[in-house]
């Protein structure tokens, strides 16, 4: 973590000033981390928020990629490195390596951007309003405890650490429930900041905040991302009163929420989740038995997957006939959360208590898949089953399918297709963090 922490602040204000068509922030004077972390003016902080947005999006694909070649949601058949049909299928992970150690950097690039932006706020020479703080630290702890869940579920048990603002003594390494109760205070700190932090943000967000842009509307994101947590802790009491808090609409537009944005201009980054059809070196193809598995009339399969012109794609004894087909284009936006994602957690949560609300919910998602409405029993068991085949077909490639699998105690489910081939329960923890101690 402190070569990761060094890292991050040697990458300089351009880090910070990344287009996206995040509306540009000049920075003419250059400041250095120590005039951020002390005396910051107003223009410094509005450059700290926008950055914090911009930088999330650095190496989400890699993310996506890899929990979903684990979860055999996709293979990459490209042939580009033998380790992505090799180690990530056959295990174990190299604590050293980049399948290992990218993906945890760039989640803590993230958070560690995040302190600084509450540092920096804290204690700016602007003399900023309380509510305008209140604002700049609700926004900075939602997004830190989001990236420090998402790199939470890479690591499971062999745990993160949440308390990484001093890296001279960094906080303990947290098992998985453990670092999802922390990532839940933080997310309640951040709610009540935001809650008090007045009408308007002090900085933009990009378009792909539409809706969700206001200290209002961003708290209704963070309860989402508590929804999510609260869950994965299996709280579904807790979950369902943070969903009434968040931007759940059940009959509403499924894809509604925040969403990482892409450009092709200036400083900006494409969205490299887009795979150009049918051309070669872009052979992230659909696992088989997400095609065969769906229901007959199913949309979701002809929309996230298209069969390659050439026919079947082989690479390394593995085989595909459907080639990735989530993004349409290289400035496509990625979400953060949706609104169907929501739904199925609010089915989720009411197994149990509510079947009768958990068929409503599914039979929301079940109708906009073009589906007939749900017919099965109507019992808790026979729910999850209904609910995680829902979830497999709505959340594709969306980083979710490993995660439920293990959370359910059904990694035997994921199909191994050679002999020699594992199902990798979580990402080990890097070289660099074991040999890490406490001060």
């Amino acid at each position: 973590m402190k070569k990761i922490i060094s890292y991050i602040f040697t990458l300089g204000a351009a880090l910070l000033v990344m287009s996206c068509s995040l509306d540009e922030v000049e920075n003419p004077n250059a400041p250095t981390f120590q005039s951020f972390e002390e005396g910051a003016t107003q223009a410094d902080v509005r450059l700290l928020a926008v950055g914090l947005e911009a930088i999330m999006r650095n190496d989400l694909h890699f993310h996506y990629q890899t929990v979903s070649i684990i979860g055999r949601e996709y293979y990459d058949l490209t042939g580009v490195d033998p380790r992505f049909t090799g180690e990530l299928l056959k295990g174990p992970l190299d604590n050293n390596g980049f399948l290992t150690t990218r993906a945890y950097a760039a989640w803590y690039k993230i958070v560690q951007s995040a302190n600084l932006l509450e540092t920096a706020v804290t204690n700016s020479s602007a003399n900023l309003a309380d509510t305008t703080k209140a604002g700049y630290i609700g926004y900075a702890k939602t997004l830190k405890a989001y990236s420090l869940m998402m790199v939470a579920n890479r690591q499971e048990d062999n745990g993160i650490r949440v308390d990484v603002n001093d890296p001279d003594n960094l906080g303990a390494e947290l098992a998985y429930q453990p670092a999802l109760s922390e990532i839940r205070t933080i997310l309640n700190e951040g709610y009540n900041d935001l809650t008090v932090a007045g009408a308007e943000f002090d900085f933009v967000l990009s378009s792909g905040f539409d809706g969700f842009d206001k200290p209002a509307t961003f708290a209704e994101f963070n309860r989402a991302v508590a929804a999510r947590v609260a869950i994965y802790q299996n709280d579904k009491a807790a979950a369902r009163s943070l969903l009434a808090e968040s931007f759940l609409d059940l009959d509403g537009d499924l894809d509604v929420g925040p969403k990482h944005i892409f450009g092709l201009t200036g400083n900006d980054i494409a969205n490299a989740q887009f795979y150009i059809q049918d051309q070669s070196g872009q052979e992230f193809m659909v696992h088989d038995s997400w095609v065969n598995d769906a229901e007959a009339g199913d949309k979701r399969v002809t929309e996230k997957s298209d069969p390659f012109a050439s026919g079947r794609v082989k690479f390394d004894d593995l085989s595909a006939r459907n080639q990735v087909w989530l993004y349409k284009s290289q400035v496509d936006p990625v979400a953060l959360m949706r609104n169907e994602e929501l739904i199925l957690l609010y089915a989720e949560a009411n197994i149990g208590s509510n079947n009768n609300e958990a068929v409503n919910a599914l039979n929301q998602v079940r109708t906009a898949a073009g589906l007939d409405p749900y017919a099965g029993a109507v019992n808790a068991a026979a729910l999850t089953d209904e609910l995680l085949r829902q979830r497999r077909y709505s959340l594709f490639g969306e980083g979710h399918r490993w995660i439920d699998l293990r959370r359910y105690d059904r990694l035997d489910q994921i199909p191994l297709d050679r002999p020699g081939d594992e199902v990798i329960r979580a990402f080990p923890r890097p070289i660099t963090e074991s040999n890490t101690t406490n001060n």
